[in-house]
């Protein structure tokens, strides 16, 4: 059973929600005293979100073999919320809140990478998460930059004599580059590569370090 509360006190280290059961319906039995509970952004879709949205449909619509856009955006749409940890089964992109507007884009975009879908414009441009962008290249193999497949590019540095077979890289920031935006980051800097292309390096977890295979903890 999903009902709506209201937060009735906010504190430092969480907030109470009070409950109310429907006047006309008694108290559910044997429900579980742990609840989840989901907040609700009171911030409107963007203009920038809607038209972000739109553009991604449409390049996965022509990709998945020119598929009406309304017919795509309602089964992309079906996919997200069925994959994704929210409580509503339905939303409107005509005024559904900023966060699920962010998340369905973030959900479009790993789609794109996933399937190598052709977008006509760099996905880092379309993206209201770079960290989790970047995060989607790398376990997919994609230059963050162009899409093009992708090496290992460490932000930080290994270092002269140390064997990249043998150290640990868990916790060193990284991006996913092809071989032309590799030796573009060597020639100009980290940091002007950085902002010119407005991208995050990402650590290297577990699942990164199985996809390139290197050296875990």
């Amino acid at each position: 059973m999903v009902l709506v509360g209201k937060v009735i006190e906010e504190r430092d280290d969480g907030v109470l929600v009070f409950v109310p059961f429907r006047h006309d319906k008694k108290k559910p039995e044997s429900y579980c005293a742990s609840v989840g509970v989901e907040f609700v952004d009171g911030r409107s879709i963007s203009a920038d979100q809607r038209k972000k949205a739109y553009v991604l449909i449409s390049y996965i619509a022509a990709w998945w073999g020119y598929t009406p856009i309304e017919a795509m955006k309602e089964m992309l749409k079906l996919m997200f919320v069925g994959e994704t940890e929210t409580l509503r089964r339905t939303f409107s992109l005509s005024d559904c809140d900023m966060t699920t507007a962010r998340l369905f884009i973030t959900y479009l975009i790993d789609f794109c990478i996933l399937h190598g879908v052709d977008v006509g414009e760099p996905l880092y441009q379309l993206s209201e998460d770079i960290p989790r962008y970047v995060w989607a290249c790398l376990i997919n193999k994609r230059c963050a930059v162009c899409g093009r497949k992708a090496e290992l590019h460490h932000v930080d540095a290994v270092g002269m004599g140390r064997n990249r077979k043998e150290i640990c890289h868990i916790g060193m920031r990284a991006l996913p580059l092809c071989r032309e935006h590799h030796s573009e980051a060597h020639n100009i800097g980290e940091d002007d590569f950085l902002k010119r292309y407005i991208l995050e390096p990402v650590q290297i977890d577990e699942r990164i370090a199985k996809v390139y295979r290197l050296k875990g903890r």
